[in-house]
């Protein structure tokens, strides 16, 4: 039985369902949980939430409240709530890289907090809370139509002790921003953005040693990791509520390579769906440009390099090229060498072409030390400043390159 109460009537004991109003005001990352932490209580009445969304079959009832209406209204009225609240900054402006960089922040914070979560109980063998995973996804899927950048750039910048989970948070960004160029409706878009979400679910049956290993894995091992997509589609399958298709077939399917190399099926071209190509390009390229335990990341110019390379028998070319349009040549963080001999790094697209973004220049070859950072936007009309080539941040002493770009203090993400 739901019920729909105020705040200052929430008591411990109480089964929250939901907290009326946008998942980012939220003071907690789940949606649905048992009120028995008086912090907790503490926490609700101090927030911005005014309502909230109890079920008396999980909690304590609300002693002596009016019967308001009957069950299959109350499930109407929140479906109803979360429809309201899913559309909550939905289809806004589009916003500059730098403005939602700092909106993104706290969506990166939130969705580690849930991941973690989600990992966490599928490790201990509970079904997977689609509620919270959905959630995750309608905000990041918001924040990419802002600004298909700012989150996937800022995602790249996870340490190697949170890879297991914002991996999944970051290829659930890209794979928005790589639906969006290719011209997905909205449903398929958040079936996308779910599959990214979803996709690596099936680490949390590896056995942590391997899971964690600081270095290469031994082929026993390896054979051990290859069977996550299997066991990821198991937990799925098990979730509380159904899942989109399209998340289970990414889930099993994105380590299947064009050529038939892949696993756990060995699919070829026309076996693997147009989704799982989209999960496999994601997931290498968010694999490749973040910290692991045994390696530092590429830089994203290098990374898109390097899968230039790998594309023949293991990408869609088309679904390859689709993604560089949706990052860029040089994606935002890429440190460049201009044609005057200075050096920049890439903080935004332009909308011209993909060859001239918008580029912060802030060192002198010539004179060998730091200027004064200028932006450029290489695409504007008669500018003659251009890029000359890709540097390897290995081999330039600038440790606030992340700083550089994003505008965030260390410590920010």
């Amino acid at each position: 039985m739901l019920k729909k109460i105020k705040v200052e009537d929430v008591a411990p004991g109480m089964y929250i369902q939901e907290l009326c109003g946008s998942w980012m005001e939220h003071p907690f990352w789940r949606t649905r949980f048992l009120l028995d932490d008086p912090k907790d209580l503490e926490t609700l009445r101090n927030s911005s939430i005014r309502e909230v969304w109890i079920n008396t079959a999980k909690g304590r009832d609300l002693e002596g409240a009016r019967e308001a209406v009957m069950e299959a209204e109350r499930e109407a009225d929140v479906q109803a709530s979360l429809e309201a609240a899913a559309t909550v900054e939905r289809h806004q402006e589009p916003v500059s890289t730098a403005e939602e960089l700092e909106r993104a922040v706290t969506i990166c914070r939130k969705s580690r907090q849930a991941m973690t979560s989600i990992f966490g109980e599928a490790r201990m063998g509970r079904a997977v809370d689609t509620e919270l995973a959905r959630k995750v996804v309608e905000e990041i899927t918001d924040s990419v139509t802002r600004n298909s950048r700012a989150l996937v750039s800022l995602t790249r910048l996870k340490n190697a002790d949170d890879y297991t989970y914002m991996h999944s948070v970051a290829v659930c960004a890209l794979m928005v921003a790589l639906g969006r160029e290719l011209g997905l409706e909205e449903v398929e878009l958040m079936a996308a953005g779910e599959a990214g979400l979803m996709h690596d679910i099936g680490k949390a049956a590896m056995p942590l040693e391997v899971l964690n290993k600081p270095g290469k894995l031994t082929d026993e091992e390896f054979a051990v990791m290859k069977r996550h997509p299997s066991e990821g589609h198991r937990i799925l399958q098990a979730a509380d509520e159904a899942l989109h298709p399209i998340t289970l077939d990414v889930c099993l399917h994105h380590h299947e390579k064009m050529d038939g190399s892949g696993y756990p099926e060995g699919l070829t071209d026309e076996q693997i769906s147009l989704f799982a190509k989209m999960g496999a390009v994601c997931d290498v390229y968010d694999a490749i440009t973040s910290n692991r335990p045994y390696k530092a990341g590429w830089d994203p110019g290098e990374s898109i390099r390097k899968m230039a390379e790998w594309a023949d028998g293991h990408f869609d070319p088309k679904v390859f090229q689709a993604f560089v349009k949706s990052l860029g040549i040089y994606p935002v963080g890429s440190l460049v060498r201009m044609a005057s001999g200075r050096i920049g790094v890439v903080v935004d697209q332009s909308d011209g072409t993909l060859l001239k973004p918008v580029v912060k220049i802030f060192y002198s070859t010539s004179s060998g030390c730091r200027i004064p950072p200028k932006i450029v936007d290489l695409s504007a009309p008669h500018h003659q400043e251009a890029i000359a080539g890709r540097e390897d941040p290995a081999a330039w002493p600038f440790p606030d390159l992340d700083e550089l770009w994003s505008g965030l203090p260390v410590g920010a993400w």
